[in-house]
């Protein structure tokens, strides 16, 4: 499938944030982990999360989607052998944090996925979980997917590099409640995205778990602890969200967002303050925000460091942006569903826009242009780039249909505000 997308001149209306996708994973695998019934509240329902959902099936829970919500009746922990292979299809956060969860259930249980998903860094994690007692290996030898996981989590102490991935930090943490013995975990370096694992915490303190965790020692401290089950409500999505507040604060707009809290522990809210310095007028009320797009939209220089899900997004309101915009220390997105710092690069530069690739960055000088540009499989690329076809009009997206991956009906909702987007079938 490709979407085509025309300028458009104005944006205007009200609009619900799509549930967290991060949250959504969590909330589904630790009730999953929890002992009884719980009830999720507007749960994601995207490919990525769905996978998650029928990994912890496969692992002994049953999970009924019910008029909207979930509803998980969980296993305190004592899971199952699934019966065959996890195919966990493009989904890097259900892997990363089954691979610990797994470790619960009996005999041994193995973790693939796509061709992409096979190229996924998981090494540092395995080595983490080799401290703990876990037994976890690359069934190749090259520290990637698939993944065979061995029964048993005795806990102790270990140590994990926290400039890699935050997910990696997650897994381990979400599983330590039922090892044998407490868990230590010390993060070494730079702890990045950590308000990743910030929303970890967030939803394993709502199911009744306490991580302790040691600023002064970059560490957390997990005693063995039962999760209780709970209802509980999904918020939205400032990731998925950010497409929507990018097209309203580069257009001329009046856009109100719900479901986006203030208060809300994801990085990702940092796209608020970006538009901001961007030329944009924003309103944030305790559970909703309000963009007002100006005439005057120019670059600005950026650190995504603990929101590398907002590189796309950052990237292609610099493609139309007068002056140039700098992002800076993310060098993790390389480490994405694509290297995002290559793809971004590589498909603004089809799009006439100057583009200096860095280690951990970009420098964007604005100017982009119409053209066809390639998704790379990418759901975050395709509704990024949608924002420039937005502004300067006759962008096409090859293999655009992966948006799927977390905002489902992204055309649909963008179409409501009055943005001309349209998906059609071909390449």
């Amino acid at each position: 499938m490709k979407l085509e997308i025309q300028k458009t001149e104005l944006i205007e209306g009200t609009i619900k944030a799509p549930p967290s996708k991060s949250y959504t994973h969590r909330a589904i695998i630790i009730a999953t982990l929890a002992e009884g019934k719980s009830t999720l509240n507007d749960p994601l329902l995207s490919e990525d999360t769905l996978a998650s959902k029928d990994a912890c099936i496969a692992l002994g829970c049953k999970i009924k989607e019910e008029n909207g919500k979930l509803i998980v009746h969980g296993s305190g922990g004592s899971l199952k052998t699934p019966e065959d292979v996890l195919n966990l299809k493009n989904s890097g956060t259900t892997l990363r944090i089954m691979t610990s969860v797994a470790s619960l259930a009996p005999q041994y249980t193995v973790l693939t996925g796509d061709s992409s998903l096979r190229t996924r860094p998981m090494q540092d994690l395995l080595d983490a979980l080799k401290g703990l007692s876990v037994t976890a290996i690359s069934t190749r030898g090259n520290g990637k997917p698939p993944i065979c996981i061995k029964s048993g989590f005795k806990g102790g102490l270990t140590q994990i590099k926290g400039d890699v991935s935050s997910q990696f930090i997650s897994s381990i943490l979400i599983a330590s409640p039922h090892a044998e013995n407490p868990v230590d975990l010390i993060i070494k370096g730079d702890f990045i995205s950590k308000p990743y694992v910030d929303m970890t915490v967030d939803v394993m303190e709502k199911f009744g778990v306490h991580p302790n965790y040691s600023k002064q020692n970059n560490s957390f401290h997990i005693e063995p602890q039962t999760y209780r089950t709970r209802d509980y409500t999904i918020e939205g999505d400032y990731s998925s969200a950010s497409y929507i507040i990018g097209a309203a604060a580069a257009l001329e707009s009046k856009v109100k967002i719900k479901n986006l809290f203030e208060d809300s522990k994801q990085g990702d809210k940092q796209i608020l303050n970006i538009i901001k310095e961007m030329g944009a007028e924003v309103k944030v009320k305790e559970d909703e925000i309000t963009i007002i797009g100006q005439e005057e939209f120019h670059g600005t220089q950026v650190n995504l460091e603990n929101s590398p899900d907002l590189l796309p997004t950052v990237a292609a309101l610099g493609a139309i942006a007068d002056g140039v915009t700098e992002i800076t220390n993310v060098e993790h997105a390389r480490f994405k569903e694509t290297d995002r710092i290559h793809t971004c690069a590589l498909e603004l530069s089809k799009l006439g826009v100057k583009v200096q690739e860095k280690k951990d960055g970009l420098i964007i000088k604005g100017g982009a242009k119409g053209g066809i540009v390639e998704s790379h499989g990418d759901h975050r690329l395709v509704m990024a780039l949608s924002l420039v076809g937005l502004k300067v009009g006759n962008v096409r997206i090859k293999n655009a249909s992966v948006y799927d991956i977390s905002f489902p009906n992204f055309p649909e909702a963008m179409k409501k505000l009055g943005c001309r987007m349209e998906l059609k079938s071909g390449k």
